[in-house]
């Protein structure tokens, strides 16, 4: 049910989002959490729109690795089962001619040949089978200056390296209340400059009996910052100024609230400028929370504790 209450008319309607305003999501997010878009293009066939590329630098490494592995050995077996089917005989050099130590040799042939390490022992002397061994090591070496570009990809890839807490809070601020998040590099060493954070906010709203979704951008206490070695606290006041004003937790749901986040700085490791995207909707945003210290102070210098990211603990009303 699309939201019915009166909205703050001061703040200015974001028409530049990109977003559709009749499109009714009802409960899905416009934003991954991963920063993905949460969006699915059909109406071309499959491989037009799939980007190999994209996906295997994308993909986690675990997967990377393992369908690194299934592809050689795979690979592989696709060979060995053409040397089988040209047979035997086109081959010379086997320790034994019992068809499982035949196939055993064979393969080990394919991977000696596909990766040009070949040592020699088995042989190809027939054309057909010198042939089908002269295109597996074409196609091995091709295998691997694609494999050794998508190592490059991944390893050089600009990233921002930056994780969010997992909600984001509306708590006591200033003898008001705001809309609070944080953020923080993780990786050592891969402080950000120039950083500047950009909040938009989708509402939906019944305008003449039609639902629609509206977007504003959320001013913020601080919207950039020179550096960033520690975290980030982002402040969006509910003042006058915010189409959150009188908002309860029920409001975000029935108007189904997505807070979501973009930001842009400069990482010095990568001599490139990075971003990060992600999205709070409305169940995500908690009231009367605030979050902990992340960081204490030693002999030797600050201390992060980025485990405690998205740590938060009760506010009492009263203090509004």
């Amino acid at each position: 049910m699309p939201l019915l209450k009166q909205i703050n008319p001061v703040p200015k309607l974001n028409d530049d989002t990109g977003f559709s305003n009749t499109g009714i999501i009802n409960g899905s997010r416009f934003i991954n959490k991963d920063g993905t878009f949460n969006l699915h293009k059909k109406g071309l066939p499959f491989w037009d729109r799939f980007s190999i590329f994209y996906t295997m630098i994308s993909l986690p490494l675990w997967q990377f690795i393992t369908i690194i592995i299934i592809f050689f050995f795979s690979i592989n077996l696709v060979y060995t089962g053409i040397y089988w089917w040209i047979g035997a005989d086109q081959f010379i050099g086997f320790n034994s001619n019992a068809p499982v130590n035949i196939f055993k040799e064979l393969y080990f042939f394919s991977t000696e040949t596909f990766t040009t390490v070949g040592y020699g022992r088995v042989n190809p002397i027939g054309d057909l089978a010198n042939l089908v061994a002269a295109v597996e090591a074409m196609s091995g070496f091709l295998s691997f200056a694609l494999a050794t570009g998508l190592i490059y990809g991944r390893f050089a890839r600009p990233r921002a390296h930056v994780a969010f807490s997992d909600e984001a809070v509306i708590t006591p601020f200033k003898e008001k209340t705001a809309l609070m998040f944080r953020f923080v590099c993780y990786k050592q060493n891969h402080a950000l400059t120039d950083v500047i954070v950009q909040v938009n906010l989708a509402m939906m709203v019944n305008e003449n009996g039609e639902s629609k979704y509206r977007y504003y951008t959320l001013p913020l206490e601080r919207g950039k910052i020179e550096s960033m070695p520690m975290n980030w606290t982002v402040v969006h006041p509910i003042d006058d100024q915010s189409p959150l004003v009188g908002f309860t937790s029920e409001d975000l749901a029935a108007g189904d609230v997505e807070v979501y986040v973009l930001i842009r700085g400069f990482n010095e490791v990568y001599g490139n400028t990075v971003q990060q995207r992600t999205s709070y909707t409305y169940h995500e945003i908690l009231f009367n929370r605030k979050f902990i210290p992340m960081y204490h102070e030693t002999a030797n210098g600050t201390v992060l504790e980025l485990h405690k990211l998205s740590k938060h603990e009760a506010v009492s009303v009263q203090k509004y």
